[in-house]
């Protein structure tokens, strides 16, 4: 069987966004913090890394064609782009824009977005990073420009030959369902932007929207206070999004242990997902350590999170993929990674100096 393997791609590795200077004023992204990061001597710090790659400039179509060759070789045949919206246009826009889609063999491989339309904090910004009360962007928007985001989105990506699609749906996540919310005031509100966004499409050509959930545990929200507080089930179930996944194993399981530990009990929320009325994608997590962007110790570091541990973890989701595929309640072979090039989150499959081509090799070998 040929696996959706869907890796997402943190856009943050160039220069080329002049707004990218607020936080990595030396003008090539955040490599700037990765090049900075030194051994900090806590438990499972594995820094400072070098990528085998160099620090590329990802905006650049000829170095994403390099990138989407080891990709394919390596059964990686899906980007997920982090996509954003502040300020009213587009942000970090250029690594999907001018490096994927203007790479000569972009056509290799699919992509599908996700709405990263979390508050933009000095989080990216290693010198103010201990300090994220005060947001440099909100990532909520209003009902008219979330249709100019739709409508934009539908025109410029959903319509590219190699969009992801399930049963001819283009799929799109988004990674906060509460700012969603808040962009409506109210989940009823929010519902219909939604439906105005599936009318849109079908408008387009297309069967429908395949809208997908990004989940973070299983909370109980309330993001408006007109509304009453509901879990993450109840959001989605509310909402109508047509699948959920995670962003990574950081946001929804104890990630401060060892990689096999931290996995175990995955698998564990995997099989209470598969009981929930919407499928679930299930996601790959590389690992997970983000004290490259902060000066002081950030607990919250997932020790040990070898390949051939990383390779145990594909195996186990692949035999739930397919149990979930048997059982009719999955519609493709979609499994999510965490991620591509999330260095500064030390979860990343692309070549280092200290695994080599080790993760990439287990998603080989594995599917």
């Amino acid at each position: 069987m040929q696996y959706d393997i869907a890796a997402i791609i943190w856009p943050s590795y160039s220069g080329d966004d002049p707004r990218t200077r607020i936080f990595w004023p030396e003008g090539y992204g955040e490599w700037q913090t990765v090049k900075a990061m030194t051994d900090k001597g806590y438990a499972g710090c594995r820094w400072p890394r070098k990528p085998l790659w160099g620090y590329v400039n990802e905006a650049d179509p000829y170095v994403m064609e390099m990138q989407i060759r080891a990709a394919v070789r390596h059964k990686v045949n899906v980007f997920i782009y982090d996509w954003y919206w502040y300020d009213n246009r587009p942000f970090l826009e250029n690594c999907l824009h001018d490096g994927f889609l203007g790479a000569p063999n972009n056509t290799d491989m699919r992509f599908y977005l996700m709405w990263a339309n979390h508050n933009a904090t000095y989080l990216w910004d290693k010198r103010n990073s201990y300090d994220q009360s005060c947001p440099v962007w909100m990532g909520t928007v209003t009902p008219q420009v979330f249709d100019e985001i739709c409508d934009r989105t539908i025109e410029t990506y959903f319509k590219k030959p190699n969009y992801y699609t399930i049963d001819g749906c283009p799929v799109y996540m988004v990674f906060d369902v509460d700012n969603l919310i808040r962009s409506f005031g109210s989940v009823q509100a929010c519902r219909a932007g939604l439906e105005r966004f599936r009318r849109k499409t079908a408008a387009a050509g297309f069967p429908g929207l395949h809208l997908q959930m990004a989940m973070f545990g299983n909370g109980t929200h309330q993001p408006v206070p007109s509304d009453p507080p509901m879990t993450e089930r109840e959001q989605l179930t509310a909402l109508g999004f047509d699948s959920f996944t995670n962003y990574n194993w950081a946001c929804c399981l104890d990630i401060d242990r060892d990689y096999a530990a931290v996995e175990a009990d995955f698998q564990n929320l995997c099989r209470e997902y598969s009981t929930w009325e919407a499928p679930y994608y299930p996601n790959l997590t590389v690992g997970w350590d983000n004290n490259v962007r902060f000066h002081q110790f950030v607990p919250g570091v997932l020790r040990d999170n070898t390949p051939e541990k990383f390779a145990a973890a594909c195996e186990n989701v692949k035999q739930y993929v397919d149990a979930e595929l048997q059982k009719g309640r999955l519609h493709a072979p979609l499994i999510t990674v965490n991620s591509w090039n999330e260095w500064t989150e030390t979860s990343y499959l692309e070549p280092d100096d200290l695994y080599g081509y080790g993760y990439l090799e287990a998603i080989r070998d594995v599917f």
